[in-house]
């Protein structure tokens, strides 16, 4: 598999405190990366790094196979667009000046691109109206437009849908998928936004601490996370010789319980373990929420904040 960004043993202190310590993480290329922590975790901290904005401690990292101690890591920094912790607008301007002053910064010899641009993130029909009047949304997608000035083919966004409303979520939501799916533009996406990252991600990081203690697919993701009903039964042998004949997958527990997954039909499964002596004791459904299962992995629970920011979009 090939990978727009590897980091290997990545540390990053600030005196004492460890921001980063000692991460390893891989995002294939063509992905949307989730990259999934509590404040304070490291993830704002190692986007600054990549983007060059600051030095490890220790470690390394690759942007497209070009160590970060080789000078030609610029060249690889060339192929990326960032915007980190909020966009940097110039509010006295309209959309399309600040578009005209970042090709400016970047030396594009023209301002052609500009109209493209601005209709891909629905700011084609904005005219003259100052950024300071933009809605929270605009101003987003306004930042995204000027970090794909460049052309960038790997695009990283800080917390996008931080503040939004849920028109202003969907309309991100859609943005990030278009610009994945249509420009082939692989993401790094650093969010809070538990429920709304499992909507869009191809494959996620989960930090705690500055350490990664998980990277999975969303495919691995959606199976650990499945529909299930999980039973309680007198004898858990005879429950699993049942389900062997319906021919349903499941997973034994303990000498009492078994999770089983896919549809069932209860009134059947119930008839056919009392024929053969077994009773139901207690069964419930279960379906694993992406908060929940980051929580299991990290313990804890989500800061207040992070809970507001959650709950007020739901």
């Amino acid at each position: 598999m090939e990978y727009v960004l590897k980091t290997a043993n990545l540390k990053k202190y600030y005196g004492k405190y460890r921001a980063l310590d000692g991460l390893d993480m891989c995002v294939p290329k063509g992905a949307i990366y989730g990259f999934v922590g509590k404040n304070g975790a490291g993830k704002t901290t190692l986007i600054r790094l990549i983007c060059g904005l600051q030095k490890p401690n220790e470690g390394n990292y690759e942007l497209y196979g070009i160590d970060s101690r080789n000078k030609e890591i610029v060249k690889s920094r060339r192929r990326m667009g960032a915007v980190v912790e909020s966009p940097s607008i110039y509010q006295d301007m309209s959309a399309r000046e600040n578009m005209e002053q970042q090709y400016r910064i970047l030396g594009l010899p023209d301002f052609q691109g500009i109209p493209e641009l601005l209709k891909l993130v629905g700011l084609e029909n904005t005219g003259k109206k100052k950024a300071v009047n933009f809605s929270l949304g605009m101003r987003q997608r306004l930042g995204i437009a000027i970090a794909l000035a460049g052309s960038p083919d790997f695009l990283v966004l800080d917390e996008p849908v931080n503040g939004l409303d849920p028109q202003g979520i969907v309309e991100i939501r859609e943005l990030i998928l278009r610009l994945n799916r249509e420009q082939g533009i692989t993401l790094l996406i650093s969010s809070h936004m538990l429920d709304e990252l499992a909507r869009i991600a191809t494959h996620f990081g989960f930090i705690d601490r500055g350490q990664m203690v998980k990277e999975i697919s969303a495919a691995q993701l959606e199976e650990a996370c499945r529909k299930r009903i999980c039973l309680r039964v007198s004898d858990v042998g005879i429950l699993s010789r049942v389900l062997d004949e319906i021919g349903l997958e499941y997973a034994v527990l303990s000498d009492s319980e078994a999770e089983i997954y896919g549809k069932i039909g209860v009134t059947e499964l119930a008839l056919r373990l009392s024929d053969q002596g077994c009773q139901v004791e207690s069964m419930q459904e279960r379906d694993e929420s992406l908060e929940n299962y980051y929580l299991n992995l990290v313990g804890g629970q989500l800061t207040p904040t992070e809970a507001g920011r959650r709950g007020k979009h739901e």
